[in-house]
């Protein structure tokens, strides 16, 4: 077996790779990886094993973000949920993990994070390699049924009505691609803000519609207004999540009630089996809100693979003391402010 980078010659090959395992997802395509290594100028390894017949048996893709306040680490897969590898047995994922541990050393990178929503067979390459079950998020999964009608049907009274206000009240919902990206990020960019955290490139949003297969934007209107936004990717069965945002100050007409349904409604008429409404933490606000829907949380397995024993630690108290006052900081400036300032940083943190 041969474990080596993938060219551009193999991403088609990789591509239906990815198709073909029950547990493949968006974020391993070769588009998404590339969409940041051409707007972010990450690097972007793509390791993948080969059979005896030059078939694809592996693969795992790695992005190197180094920077002086945020770290020097490999991710798969960065700014996701998911990520992680696709291997045929046991025997290959040992194989390209060790890869991984290896590239991480010629780097010299201390940590490689691999978002993984099946647990790994074996992490111990390194000393101090971990499977972290304490990361206090899951992936939110709804199982569909075949009709729009059923799921409407499955739902609460008062849940059926939310979702028919927005209708009564003149709000209106589009589903394109990059025609509606300038609408999208001025719901996109705002939404951010008030969460407080930097907003991603535009450049970057277009790299991922044009090159990652079936992507499709949402957009709530009041009007010419957008108030509403999000993003679904596809892959297999499942149709993906990862964006949506809503402008707070237009929350008393519900656009995201409109905006989910749009989305789960789409996903019943297109066939697919299951909708990813993206990870949240257990009992929070987003937890909740997804759970209404009949999403039910599936545990995240995130693992950690640490070629020096202080990378494991924790964050301190007083470091998210910091980070908590940054984002408070960040929810008091300008819009306008944090379009230009928040792409530079964003690119760098790869949560």
């Amino acid at each position: 077996m041969d474990v080596r980078l993938a060219t551009e010659k193999d991403f088609k090959s990789w591509d239906e790779y990815v198709l073909s395992k029950a547990d493949g997802h968006p974020y391993l395509f070769s588009g998404w990886g590339q969409a940041i290594a051409q707007v972010y100028k990450h690097p972007v390894y793509y390791l993948m094993a080969l059979g005896r017949q030059r078939n694809i048996k592996g693969i795992l893709p790695l992005v190197h973000i180094k920077n002086i306040l945020f770290g020097n680490n490999l991710f798969s897969m960065p700014f996701a949920d998911l990520g992680g590898l696709l291997a045929d047995n046991e025997k290959i994922e040992s194989a390209l993990i060790q890869k991984a541990c290896e590239i991480a050393a010629e780097q010299k990178v201390p940590t490689v994070e691999l978002r993984q929503l099946k647990p790994l067979s074996d992490v111990r390459l390194t000393p101090y390699s971990k499977q972290d079950r304490s990361i206090d998020k899951v992936q939110m999964i709804l199982d569909l049924p075949e009709t729009p009608e059923q799921l409407m049907a499955s739902f609460k009274s008062k849940l059926r009505s939310q979702i028919r206000r927005p209708l009564k009240d003149g709000l209106e919902i589009k589903s394109g691609g990059k025609e509606l990206l300038n609408d999208f990020y001025r719901v996109f960019v705002e939404n951010m803000r008030d969460l407080g955290s930097p907003v991603h490139a535009k450049k970057f949003l277009a790299s991922v519609l044009a090159g990652v297969r079936n992507s499709r934007l949402f957009i709530v209107y009041r009007g010419n207004v957008p108030l509403s936004c999000s993003l679904t990717l596809e892959c297999g069965e499942t149709l993906f999540n990862p964006w949506a945002s809503s402008l707070r100050r237009y929350s008393c007409m519900s656009p995201n009630m409109l905006l989910y349904w749009s989305m789960l409604e789409y996903a019943c008429d297109s066939g697919f089996k299951r909708f990813d409404f993206g990870r949240s933490t257990p009992n929070e606000g987003t937890y909740k809100f997804k759970q209404q829907w009949g999403a039910v949380g599936c545990p995240l397995h995130w693992a950690t693979l640490s070629l020096l024993e202080s990378n494991n630690q924790v964050a301190t108290p007083n470091q998210k003391s910091r980070f908590e006052a940054a984002m408070r900081l960040w929810t008091k400036m300008p819009v306008a402010i944090t379009k230009v300032i928040g792409p530079p940083l964003r690119k760098n943190i790869g949560l």
